[in-house]
């Protein structure tokens, strides 16, 4: 076989092979991470799927159902594990086969594969977090809108758009149910999604399309409710306190207008977090919890703090920031190490796998620590969002950069904790941002297209590389 018949059977191949080195990263990280690695959140939510506690809202009980189902068809906890590894490499290599298509760059296609292996990415790919969860959900979501942007110039039939835009809607509200702020994020991906098969939708496309989000998330959150029933735990009410005991002085805390009870677990809990130097999480790391956690204390906390954040509204702010500021520039725990000691029997697999990767991860956080904080993705993701280019990717770059920045931006008033998983969706869309932004440059932007135009108009036709004889350019 010749030169020029060696390169035409790779042409026709290729998404084959991506596949294939996608299969082969998924089986690795699963292998890797097994049975998938859990912290304390991890191990309460697996302990609620296998019905050896009550279900409750303190986690997103989505999480915990799914998980549920998984164990009783295939028995084992590393289902959830063996599940978010495939979303993510399957993501990954749509997105992979979409650019190969678009710009015939097989080198550029193997980089979006190899975005999954970036040490700031694969830190936490097989750490079961709800944090995880969201960031594939929305990942998943982005590899259906650039699924729509590779069809939309051959003009599927309506069928198949309204499809893709439900498959789409599916990963979207899992997101928003699994992780309740990713509901900032989700809202520029959805665009993308509604932009990239549309093209130039009409009122009436948006209107329909926004429907279709809204029962997404609505009917599957009312079943959750009406037939899981999970208890009620107020777990908004730690935010609150959180602000309580750091902005307010001792003395007002002490004269404040709550219970006794009450009033002496917020004296002691601002006491304590001073003396460990607790900037945030005082639930966790400086409150007496009573025996009902929160659902006692919940109504008092919550009139307490609309009482008294409205005089203290310097003191709150400079709060806030402090705390927003420790976020970005001091993110902490890059990486989940194992399984947390546990009464389950639970632990990891491969130990020396555990280790490889943890020296891998922990290095690069070590030499490269920006590649691991919050104001550098936050920088990166403005920059996407102010100036995305002008090629055929420039839509969906500025897409997650917005995404990318509401998200960061939006954990300012919520924040319990400074985590570099609060920044993990951000470092995964901005690197496919700078990844797009960088493999667009050379590609013709889509011509713009009236509203209510057909797909076919609304985008300039690429001829697929493996189309005919010709050959990819790079």
């Amino acid at each position: 076989m010749g030169q020029t018949g060696w390169m035409r059977l790779v042409q026709r191949h290729w998404s084959w092979g991506l596949a294939a080195v996608a299969a082969v990263c998924c089986l690795a990280t699963i292998l890797v991470f097994a049975p998938g690695y859990l912290s304390p959140d991890s191990l309460d939510q697996l302990r609620q799927a296998e019905g050896r506690k009550p279900l409750t809202d303190w986690h997103p009980p989505v999480l915990s159902l799914v998980w549920r189902a998984l164990i009783a068809v295939t028995g084992s906890i590393a289902s959830l594990l063996v599940l978010q590894c495939l979303v993510f490499w399957a993501a990954l290599w749509v997105l992979a086969r979409c650019v190969w298509r678009l710009t015939a760059s097989r080198g550029g296609s193997l980089a979006v594969l190899g975005l999954g292996l970036l040490p700031f990415v694969l830190t936490f790919v097989g750490v079961v977090w709800k944090d995880v969860h969201a960031a594939f959900a929305l990942l998943a979501a982005c590899s259906v809108a650039f699924t729509g942007l590779l069809l939309r110039d051959r003009d599927p039939r309506p069928a198949v758009r309204w499809g893709l835009l439900w498959l789409g809607v599916l990963f979207l509200a899992y997101a928003m149910l699994v992780r309740k702020n990713a509901f900032l994020a989700a809202i520029p991906v959805f665009v993308m999604l509604v932009l990239a098969l549309w093209g130039a939708p009409g009122r009436r496309t948006w209107v329909m399309c926004a429907a279709a989000l809204v029962a997404g998330l609505v009917v599957p959150a009312a079943a959750v409710s009406l037939f899981a029933a999970p208890l009620q735990t107020k777990q908004g009410a730690q935010i609150m306190l959180d602000d309580l005991v750091h902005v307010l002085p001792v003395d007002e805390l002490r004269s404040a207008d709550v219970s006794p009870a009450l009033r002496d677990r917020l004296v002691a809990s601002a006491r304590e977090c001073e003396r460990v130097g607790a900037l945030s999480d005082a639930y966790w790391a400086c409150y007496r919890r009573p025996a009902d956690g929160l659902r006692g204390d919940s109504g008092e906390i919550t009139s307490l703090w609309l009482r008294e954040m409205s005089g203290h509204v310097p003191q709150y702010l400079q709060y806030r920031l402090l705390l927003f500021t420790t976020l970005l520039f001091e993110t902490d725990y890059p990486y989940k190490a194992g399984v947390t000691r546990n009464d389950l029997g639970v632990e990891v697999a491969h130990p020396r796998l555990e280790d490889m990767l943890g020296t891998y991860v922990k290095g690069m956080a070590r030499d490269l620590p920006w590649l691991f904080r919050g104001w550098f993705w936050l920088a990166v993701a403005l920059a996407l969002a102010l100036r995305p280019g002008k090629g055929v990717f420039a839509m969906p770059v500025r897409a997650l950069g917005i995404s990318s920045a509401a998200y960061v931006l939006g954990y300012l008033p919520i924040m319990p904790a400074t985590d570099y998983r609060y920044v993990y969706w951000p470092a995964i869309a901005c690197s496919l941002g700078l990844l797009l932004l960088w493999l667009g440059r050379g590609t013709p932007p889509p011509r713009p297209a009236s509203p209510g135009a057909t797909a076919g108009r609304a985008l300039t036709a690429h001829r697929p590389a493996d189309a005919g004889d010709q050959s990819p350019t790079h």
